[in-house]
């Protein structure tokens, strides 16, 4: 009886040709391994971090500031104004009105503080009755004193009387008393006002300011009034 050869299949008939089963890839030089099913060496698990898990750690708390040494005890009153009195000031009649009137006090705390904007100060004793009828006003004119004019600086320095009484004046722009015979004036609305102590230190805006007359100012100096020489 003849044999029957089986035909091949020729490539894509029926389907895809079956490609040959693949062996598994096995490293070369790939030592055995107790119980692994392709003989290869497995690497053990590396060991447990014992900080896994946990936060970190806080940063250390900064070391405490010193305190602040106390303030140095300061000097008496007496002796801080035997002091001060060296430094020799100008004289000044701080002057405002409203519907009861004209006020005004005398200062010699006064000094420039800006050119831009235009800023003056002064320092006014907080016991004052005066200053705060100046504030509510919210304006008032510096009138700088002659030397002839003491008269007028121990007026306006008394706490008792009329202080305008027998003393000439005209108003300025703002409507403040400027008053005769002063060497200049200077207008100004009440900008702010610090704490300072026994005092009041106020800052003042300028409006307008001009000279009067040309002549020698009068001066304060170690707890009296004085004349300034060429």
């Amino acid at each position: 009886m003849p044999l029957v050869r089986a035909a091949p299949v020729p490539a894509g008939a029926g389907g895809t040709t079956l490609a040959p089963r693949a062996e598994p890839d096995v490293p070369r030089g790939a030592g055995v391994g107790a119980g692994h099913p392709h003989g290869v060496t497995v690497a053990p698990d590396p060991p447990p971090d014992p900080l896994a898990g946990q936060s970190p750690s806080p940063p250390p708390d900064p070391p405490p500031r010193p305190s602040p040494s106390p303030p140095a005890a300061g000097p008496d009153g007496a002796r801080f104004r035997q002091v001060l009195g060296h430094f020799a000031t100008g004289v000044t009649v701080v002057t405002s009105i409203d519907e009861g009137g004209p006020v005004g006090l005398a200062v010699n705390s006064f000094t420039s503080v800006s050119l831009d904007p235009p800023l003056v100060a002064l320092c006014v004793n907080k016991t004052s009755t005066t200053w705060p009828r100046v504030r509510a006003i919210g304006h008032f004119t510096v009138n700088i004193l002659g030397a002839d004019q003491e008269a007028v600086s121990r007026t306006f320095a008394s706490t008792t009387g009329d202080r305008f009484h027998g003393i000439g004046w005209r108003p300025s722009p703002s409507g403040s008393p400027v008053l005769d015979g002063a060497l200049a004036w200077i207008d100004a609305t009440v900008e702010a006002e610090h704490d300072a102590g026994d005092h009041v230190l106020v800052i003042g805006r300028v409006t307008g300011l001009d000279i009067s007359r040309e002549a020698a100012p009068l001066v304060f100096y170690r707890g009296g009034y004085g004349r300034f020489e060429q």
